[in-house]
């Protein structure tokens, strides 16, 4: 019946598969409906798995499962003895999807890298501004400055010229942000006075197609059949938008969808023993924090956010919603993460140090904070409505009532880049395995300006710290800045860093190939099914 059902809305979306044979249809449970289709545009895990990983390619990315790069859109690359020219041999005859408004001309070349690098970098560009012209993770890294120039030398080659080296910087081009669209598509979207449908009816090179896309319902993907790698082995991708993580175990349970993220972790136990599912996990390159908006009193004041800190229960909290699938945090950088500071001495749990700390700063018993909690699992956060609840009876018990609010997710989003919070629950899973992907995107002055850092700090000894390390070429002496800059972050306490956790998605067992990806992101090109 359920297959029935599939190729009925399949077929009606004009998705049947010549000849009758069965198309091979994989469901995927998504937590949330993506913001729009260009990763240039969005910073969230939701938007990214719906447009950067089935639609796009990059220059380079990682293979899948691993924090190992390799050649992607570029097939091989020469980096100057001084660290400051990148040339690009862009892979010959890799083609690009069309839709409805468009049906490409010709294959990848190098007008379509500089189109997608020059419109987040140049405000001249007549796609800088469309679709809101917000480039968060382009103008984290600022890229603007550090890009000298990117010059065409022929159709299959690129250079990028840098104002100085930048150790992260081939990494950084993993990055979602630099995926590769269509110059050509994008002329003629300008031309026809529709620019925005470059960002809602995305065109790529990458696996899958989009076809269709209803808000808060479904997205549904067509595999790309001249898909440079080869066609995927699915025919059809479906993301079955279920932000109910209950909700989304009883559908894969009825293989309703075949794959979930971010379950409960109660209910663990219980994927364990389905002989239908397999439970996969790996360790998270990732971090749940509670950010400080470091720009409203009265966590403009230090000594606020330190006892604000100590008042905060982690272990409790990682008992109570982890349930062992996760850690207590003590920095941004995640264990596995190079440079990581083992040695680095968390504050303790201590509610009477706190009222002390909150008495001396001057903070009458009874001072209201906004506590922010988000409405979506993540990764780093299986249910961030109960952290806040325990955060908020923390803080009763040192005179602080904390009053609890959350918006749909990308109205939240929206709301923390804007800085309409006081403290807000957050987190990050890095894209590139570099420190400074961490650092960079969420703790410097530039990002605190419309950008992934939720705390509005600027620090200007940190920011001197993590811009030196940035472009420090010896591995050792950026390790020895990034321990300096954790203790710093330790010491001004911008956000209290509460949980790094373990990812576990549980897949049934007609489906082959899935890996867990490290980063975050959910990769299906491939994956197989057995219908």
């Amino acid at each position: 019946m359920k297959k029935m059902m599939v190729k009925l809305a399949l077929s009606a979306l004009g998705l049947a598969v010549a000849g009758g044979v069965s198309a091979k249809t994989l469901v995927y449970c998504s937590e949330g409906s993506p913001e729009n289709f260009n990763p240039q545009l969005y910073t969230s895990g939701t938007s990214v798995d719906a447009s950067a990983v089935p639609i796009f390619n990059r220059l380079v990315d990682f293979k899948p499962g691993t924090t190992e790069l390799v050649p992607s859109l570029a097939e091989r690359w020469e980096i100057s003895p001084d660290g400051t020219v990148y040339t690009f041999h862009l892979r010959k005859g890799v083609k690009f999807q069309s839709n409805k408004a468009f049906k490409p001309s010709r294959t990848l070349n190098a007008d379509d890298v500089i189109f997608s690098f020059m419109r987040q970098m140049d405000p001249k560009n007549p796609y800088h501004n469309v679709s809101g012209g917000n480039y968060a993770n382009f103008e984290s890294l600022e890229l603007a400055k550090l890009i000298k120039s990117i010059e065409k030398v022929d159709d299959t080659t690129v250079r990028i010229t840098l104002t100085h080296a930048e150790a992260p910087f081939l990494a950084d081009l993993a990055w979602y942000f630099a995926s590769i669209h269509s110059a050509e598509y994008a002329d003629q979207m300008l031309k026809a006075g529709t620019p925005e449908k470059v960002d809602m009816q995305p065109i790529g090179t990458g696996p899958f197609e989009l076809v269709q896309y209803q808000k808060d319902s479904r997205i549904l993907y067509k595999a790309f059949p001249d898909y440079w790698e080869g066609k995927a082995k699915l025919d059809r991708l479906v993301f079955s938008i279920t932000p109910d993580a209950s909700v989304r175990f009883a559908k894969l349970e009825k293989n309703e969808c075949q794959v979930m993220p971010f379950p409960n972790p109660a209910d663990l136990e219980k994927m364990r023993s389905n002989p239908n599912l397999t439970l996969e996990q790996k360790s998270g390159l990732n971090t749940g924090f509670l950010a400080f908006n470091t720009t409203k009193a009265p966590l403009d004041n230090v000594k606020v956010r330190q006892a604000l800190a100590m008042a905060i229960n982690k272990q409790a909290i990682i008992d109570a919603i982890f349930k062992g699938t996760g850690t207590v945090a003590k920095n941004i950088l995640p264990p596995d993460v190079w440079s990581a500071d083992k040695d680095l001495k968390d504050y303790a749990y201590d509610p009477q140090q706190a009222k002390a700390l909150l008495q001396e700063a001057g903070i009458k018993p009874g001072t209201e904070i906004a506590l922010w909690a988000m409405p979506v699992q993540r990764p780093y956060n299986p249910n961030a409505r109960r952290m806040a609840e325990m955060i908020q009876a923390d803080w009763a018990n040192v005179g602080i009532k904390a009053n609890i609010v959350s918006y749909e997710w990308g109205e939240y989003l929206k709301r923390v880049k804007g800085g309409e919070h006081q403290a807000a629950l957050m987190g990050w899973t890095t894209a590139t395995g570099d420190p400074d992907n961490f650092f960079g995107p969420l703790y410097s002055c530039t990002s605190a300006n419309g950008g992934s850092n939720s705390s509005k700090w600027c620090y200007q000894p940190f920011e001197k710290l993590i811009t030196t390390a940035r472009a420090e070429q010896n591995h050792d002496k950026r390790v020895e800045m990034y321990r300096e800059a954790q203790q710093m972050m330790h010491d001004q306490m911008p956000a209290v860093m509460i949980a790094h956790s373990t990812i576990f998605e549980p897949v049934r067992k007609t489906v082959s190939g899935y890996q867990v990806d490290p980063f975050g992101k959910h990769i299906f090109y491939q994956v197989d099914i057995k219908e």
